[in-house]
């Protein structure tokens, strides 16, 4: 796993067990079932939009590309929550998502 946030570094040293159970039960969740690791990664970003979370939206931009995802492909995920999260919310995750892919350069 690449940058981890302080936050959540300074969570896990405070809360080691309930840290170590979230981890098994994100991991259970995303490997359940037929999607694939690039779908399952554009629908938590999707996801991450949709609730206009920064961090959220920051952290699976970067883990995408670290898996080799396109930055087009990001782009895209974006701009489908236009008509569905709104047009605040979009322009928000495209300036988000546009740092991180600038960053990542």
């Amino acid at each position: 796993m690449g940058y981890l946030p302080e936050i959540y570094r300074e969570f896990n040293k405070q809360f080691p067990e309930v840290a170590k159970a979230y981890d098994v039960l994100a991991a259970s969740c995303h490997q359940w079932g037929p999607l694939d690791e690039k779908t399952r990664r554009l629908i938590k970003l999707g996801i991450a939009i949709g609730l206009s979370s920064e961090g959220a939206v920051r952290s699976h931009a970067r883990r995408a590309l670290e898996d080799g995802i396109s930055p087009d492909e990001l782009r895209h995920t974006v701009l489908m929550a236009l008509t569905t999260a709104g047009f605040p919310t979009m322009i928000a995750s495209v300036k988000w998502v546009e740092e991180v892919i600038k960053k990542s350069k």
